[in-house]
């Protein structure tokens, strides 16, 4: 597998300012191709931890353990097709109310519920949330990478092997306690503070404060630029870059601007002996082949396959599918 050069940014001029901005220069750009496996559905089947139990008039009813809930759900412009008795026995409704913070941007039909309650995948115990920004704390769709990875990481590990994952963009950390379980020494990077509390504290209610896990509240971007330098690198990498974001330093994020310099390090910090590289993402205007292609530009001279798609939840008692992402891997 050919390594990357890392090239210096480049001067040139913003046409809207005329002032001159730093662009850096592609660090890697295959010639070849991995082998293409796409599209691909990885679907996430209902079970006693999380189902979507149904979707429609842009909104999706979902079970966390017993709890019901409704949330917004952009993609979903069909009629339900549960009865609307089912639709009103939920136990919290977020409404978005723009003058609440937190908690108070949802309803509670049923009774008063607490800001935090406790949720559990595969085992692995763990805190929701109800936060004002719609999302509870896990994308349940993210599973069938979680297993991906498990099987992985036990494979090498049961050979005395070491194992690294490197989760950027890890947001509460699920994904860091399935594979620090599984065996890997695990390093999670995440811009915002909260997060991080919040992933430590996922961290102790799994039980798994003994497991090797480093976690650095950093931006992305500088953190995997200081891993090339020290020539550090990862069997695993998973990036879940969200379509806008800053750093604890102010740094902006633009997925589609930053996104093949963010891939430049990522290719740069993977070694002959790297398993796989999953990108996800959501909330954009492109399809899974814009991810596809730019992982065939950095990964195609390396062994393997690319695998690209969507990730989807599958309805409870129902063959109805909501796609909630894209992604792409690269498997050795």
């Amino acid at each position: 597998m050919t390594k990357p050069e890392h090239k210096q940014k480049k001067q040139e001029t913003d046409p809207s300012n005329g002032k001159i901005v730093q662009k850096a220069k592609p660090a890697f750009i295959s010639r070849k191709r991995l082998k293409d496996v796409c599209p691909v559905v990885l679907e996430n089947l209902p079970n006693n931890d999380y189902a979507l139990l149904d979707s429609g008039n842009g909104l999706k009813l979902e079970r966390y353990g017993k709890l019901k809930i409704i949330r917004p759900e952009a993609q979903a412009i069909w009629q339900p097709q549960r009865s609307p008795a089912e639709w009103k026995d939920v136990d919290a409704i977020f409404t978005g109310d723009t003058t609440e913070e937190g908690a108070g941007r949802w309803a509670f039909p049923k009774k008063q519920l607490p800001d935090t309650w406790s949720l559990s995948w595969d085992g692995i115990n763990y805190l929701g949330r109800f936060t004002s920004f719609r999302h509870v704390g896990v994308f349940p769709e993210q599973a069938v990478h979680w297993k991906f990875m498990e099987e992985k990481i036990k494979a090498r590990v049961s050979q005395g092997k070491e194992f690294k994952v490197l989760n950027l963009f890890g947001y509460t950390g699920l994904a860091s306690l399935v594979a620090a379980k599984a065996g890997a020494h695990v390093t999670h990077v995440d811009a915002s503070k909260r997060a991080i509390v919040w992933a430590r504290e996922n961290q102790d209610d799994a039980d798994l404060g003994d497991k090797p896990i480093r976690w650095i509240c950093e931006d992305a971007v500088r953190f995997c630029e200081r891993e090339v330098r020290r020539g550090n690198t990862y069997d695993g990498i998973l990036l879940d870059p969200p379509a806008y974001g800053r750093g604890p330093k102010g740094e902006v994020w633009q997925l589609f601007d930053d996104l093949p310099h963010m891939l430049d390090l990522v290719r740069g910090i993977t070694n002959e002996k790297s398993s796989f590289v999953v990108l996800t993402a959501y909330a954009i205007r492109a399809s899974f082949y814009a991810m596809h292609e730019i992982m065939q530009e950095k990964f195609g001279d390396c062994s393997g396959e690319l695998q690209s798609g969507e990730l989807v939840l599958r309805t409870e008692k129902s063959d109805r599918r909501l796609s909630t992402s894209m992604f792409s891997r690269w498997v050795a």
